[in-house]
């Protein structure tokens, strides 16, 4: 779907983490838009949504060697409010004229942040001289500030764990404020988008959905649409939504594969054929995974083979229903966050695959 950038979004330079997904969900807790982008496509991002702030997220690579990860120049440029999180400050200092070493002491895990300096991160949140809790995951640190910098927070792995260039409104932190084991980093990173950013944290949910729907009709206009549909959450909002925006146009493929719960398929055929009245295709496919999947123990080989198949499948089906006249200019898939950066972050995405979906 492409939609128009809302017009207070936040945008969120994804560098491989795991728990990048976890950013976008506490700006948007705070009333803020955001959208996360791989650091490969980023300055595109950036000039065709002109954000009114950026946050670059942890990742797994190292700021030191040749050929790591960079965010594009223009970020630094644009005079907007910046913030590095983990590889994030890395990266900011590296790329601004500071020092990032590796081979000293790793922090995983709880860590304490004394705090040295009052600044408009802070603010309302830890006071100068406190003592709180956040959660480390780094080998590298920054040893060396770039100009304008100051050090506002410290811990006994990193002598740079929270800095601030006040003046450009950078700030950056080594810890992950995006996660509950540090408890107070919701409410730094509300502080980022409202006190430093000024953002108003009028964004909801039912605001995007009523941008979605637009979005979409506009998109498909008079073409038709089919959804891979599973009767998971995932799927079965992205379908809600694009029927509520195109009706009829659209037709769910329903692959019923025999690996739900008992009586689970019949519950989806009904709930979308009797209670939202869309066009689903019910295809019985029992017996194709089941005997492919039979003497097979690799977990992975296992979700491989039931993606395969059902590719397959869906092709067929979405091939007789351009034969009955119907056929599909659009094809529809929900996917959340986290399965995308489990199966790899993005397409060509750093960080490593866990699981694929």
């Amino acid at each position: 779907m492409t939609a128009t950038a809302h017009p207070d979004t936040v945008l969120i330079v994804d560098f491989g983490s795991q728990v990048t997904q976890l950013i976008a969900r506490r700006v948007r807790e705070a009333g803020v838009y955001s959208e996360i982008v791989p650091f490969q496509s980023a300055e595109d991002a950036f000039r065709r949504i002109k954000p009114k702030a950026v946050i670059l997220s942890g990742g797994p690579a190292s700021a030191t060697e040749t050929g790591s990860p960079r965010a594009p120049q223009v970020i630094f440029e644009a005079g907007i409010p910046v913030l590095g999180i983990c590889y994030g400050e890395q990266v900011m200092c590296e790329q601004l004229g500071g020092k990032v070493e590796g081979g000293h002491h790793r922090e995983f895990g709880r860590a304490f942040l004394e705090i040295e300096e009052e600044n408009a991160l802070f603010d309302g949140v830890w006071a100068k001289g406190t003592r709180h809790q956040v959660w480390m995951s780094h080998g590298d640190r920054v040893t060396a500030l770039p100009e304008g910098f100051r050090v506002v927070g410290t811990s006994s792995g990193a002598p740079f764990a929270a800095i601030a260039d006040e003046a450009r409104r950078f700030y950056a932190v080594q810890f992950h404020p995006e996660v509950v084991h540090t408890p107070d980093g919701a409410k730094l990173l509300a502080n980022f988008v409202h006190r430093i950013a000024g953002l108003k944290g009028d964004w909801t949910m039912a605001a995007y959905r009523e941008q979605a729907v637009a979005a979409i009709r506009a998109q498909v206009g008079d073409g038709r649409v089919i959804c891979a549909l599973s009767g998971g959450v995932d799927s079965s909002v992205a379908a809600v939504l694009i029927h509520e925006a195109i009706g009829d146009q659209l037709t769910c493929i329903f692959v019923d594969h025999g690996l739900m719960r008992k009586g689970e398929g019949e519950q989806v055929v009904s709930m979308y054929r009797e209670h939202y009245n869309i066009p689903l295709v019910h295809v019985q496919a029992q017996d194709l995974f089941l005997s492919a999947l039979e003497g097979e123990a690799d977990p992975e080989k296992k979700r491989k083979t039931i993606g395969r198949l059902f590719i397959e499948v869906f092709e067929e089906e979405a091939r007789k229903l351009a034969a009955a006249g119907k056929p599909a200019e659009f094809l529809a898939q929900g996917t959340l966050y986290p399965d995308v950066i489990e199966s790899v972050s993005f397409t060509g995405g750093p960080s490593v695959t866990i699981k694929s979906h």
